[in-house]
């Protein structure tokens, strides 16, 4: 489930079944502070707390925490869910593992070693590189963005220059040291998931061709697409006429642990297999599906990152960043994220990477932000669980363009399922008339995500933008559509016994359904 609203208050006092034999200091003791518990087993599942220390040196506190009704907390997966799915409310905490000793008063190893919780010594490089080397595993369990001892060192702008390398200390200094008034607001529209009959008409609708950026091509739009249930002769079309296809896995599969926990060979089997079937079926030569959305923004960690640099991928759009008040520019991963690593279980990548970071910035959901008191941030439009009205849905689009506009001018992204955008015509029809309004102003452009990687590589003026030649390469819709009467190729596969999956694409039909181990769908070789 994607992240929910949280009910937080400081609790000064507390009294509880764990906490009358046990003070806030002895609670919090190697505790990191981000991680929720229980102080009681008794109750509706929906209470934890976290520890917070009140200044630099001051008292620790225990922040309390309450999910919505109807939601558990699960203290495995550090989020709420649907109290049917938490399997762990008679748990405190999530199990305690053994922390190797990074920080110590005086050396206990020498040079180039680093000491293990229980002591033993081992190379400093053995840390986190998914072995555990130390007897008690302590070298695998301390690899966050901010502990792991090989993580990517900070921002240093010397010897990180565009074309090939962007970062700032705080992420959100604009490329080129541009004015903002001479930056185009850039907004991406992406959309995750299966490209079928479901939604090919909403797209259509949105990317009918009339809505023009100021520099007269057609505004553009990124799909993430899955495997299972995708047309392939629509998404064809789409790349024609210059949208950008992405990968968002072959599977889906709906296990949380499944993708923070995947190994290599599972990212590049999900996500260099997806990639692999989209071209053969959609006909897409040209090399350039290079993106990656992990599902549920389940982000893979280092092994992710590793998989696809060995296989050229350019980005990732996983990540996301906190709600701020500036946005954060997207960033390259040679260097340390400039933010926290936030959201469903927090791997984000600690190691250096040749990656493009297209950062999530959270949305500000608030009816009114100028008077309503501050919500947590939502990712995805359709996780801003309390836009209930087409109304509601234009108001939160204009403050979000209104903030960017007014700071740093960081790429907005409006990142949708389909499903939630045709569950209510006034959200389409809200979405349509923002699309309007933006274009009518002359400094907004609707792009893809490897548009805003050209721009930032090539940092140019507002008003030399009718010139741009790296956005004038899709700017003309090329040639018909391939076909107007694909084949409904009917297939089956030993992977998914029992299912019978139709394939549509203007492709032969292959022999089998294409899936993870025959991503070609030529069959099992012996």
């Amino acid at each position: 489930m994607r992240s929910v609203c949280l009910v937080l208050l400081l609790v000064a006092g507390i009294s509880n079944a764990q906490e009358a034999a046990q003070t806030p200091e002895q609670l919090c003791e190697n505790r990191p502070p981000e991680e929720y518990f229980r102080l009681s087993t008794e109750g509706d599942c929906r209470d934890v707390v976290r520890c917070d220390r009140a200044g630099i040196a001051g008292a620790i506190r225990l922040a309390a925490v309450r999910c919505p009704a109807g939601l558990g907390f699960d203290v495995e997966r550090q989020t709420c869910d649907w109290k049917a799915k938490v399997t762990n409310c008679d748990k405190l905490d999530r199990p305690r593992k053994a922390l190797p000793k990074l920080k110590t008063d005086e050396p206990i190893c020498p040079d180039g070693k680093l000491s293990c919780g229980n002591g033993e010594c081992i190379d400093k490089a053995l840390f986190c590189d998914d072995k555990p080397d130390c007897k008690d595993g302590s070298d695998e369990n301390a690899c966050t963005v901010d502990s792991d001892p090989n993580r990517a060192p900070e921002c240093d702008p010397t010897q990180c220059s565009l074309p090939d390398c962007y970062c700032s200390a705080d992420g959100t200094r604009i490329p080129g040291e541009l004015e903002a008034i001479n930056v185009p607001q850039m907004i991406t529209l992406t959309f995750n998931g299966a490209m079928n009959t479901d939604n090919i008409d909403l797209y259509e609708e949105i990317f009918s061709g009339l809505r023009l950026n100021p520099n007269g091509c057609q505004a553009k739009g990124t799909f993430f697409v899955s495997h299972k249930y995708t047309n392939y002769s629509a998404v064809q079309d789409f790349h024609r006429r210059g949208h950008e296809i992405s990968s968002f896995s072959v599977t889906s599969k709906d296990s949380s642990k499944y993708w923070t926990e995947g190994s290599y060979d599972d990212w590049l089997a999900e996500m260099a297999g997806n990639r692999l079937i989209i071209e053969r079926f959609a006909n897409i030569t040209d090399g350039s599906i290079i993106g990656v959305r992990a599902p549920y923004l389940r982000v893979g960690g280092n092994k992710q990152f590793d998989m696809m640099a060995d296989q050229f991928f350019v980005y990732d759009s996983s990540i996301t960043a906190p709600l701020g008040r500036v946005p954060i520019w997207p960033y390259t991963l040679y260097f340390r994220m400039p933010h926290k690593c936030i959201g469903n279980a927090q791997n984000c990548a600690s190691r250096s990477h040749p990656i493009w970071e297209m950062v999530i910035n959270e949305l500000d959901r608030r009816d009114d932000p100028t008077f309503d008191e501050s919500l947590p941030g939502c990712h995805m439009v359709d996780s801003c669980t309390n836009i209930a009205t087409g109304e509601q849905f234009g108001r939160m689009l204009r403050h979000n363009v209104d903030r960017h506009l007014s700071t740093n001018r960081a790429p907005l992204g409006l990142h949708f399922g389909a499903s939630w955008l045709k569950s209510k015509k006034e959200f389409k029809n809200e979405l349509i008339k923002f699309m309007d309004e933006m274009i009518a102003r002359n400094d907004v452009y609707f792009v893809t995500m490897l548009q805003v990687i050209q721009w930032m590589q090539n940092p140019t003026e507002l008003s030399a933008l009718r010139d741009f030649q790296e956005w004038k390469e899709k700017c003309d819709v090329k040639g018909q559509p391939f076909c107007s009467l694909p084949n409904a190729c009917p297939l089956t596969t030993r992977e998914l016994p029992g299912e019978i999956l139709r394939l549509h694409t203007c492709m032969e039909c292959p022999n089998n359904y294409p899936w993870i181990l025959d991503p070609t769908g030529d069959g099992f070789s012996n």
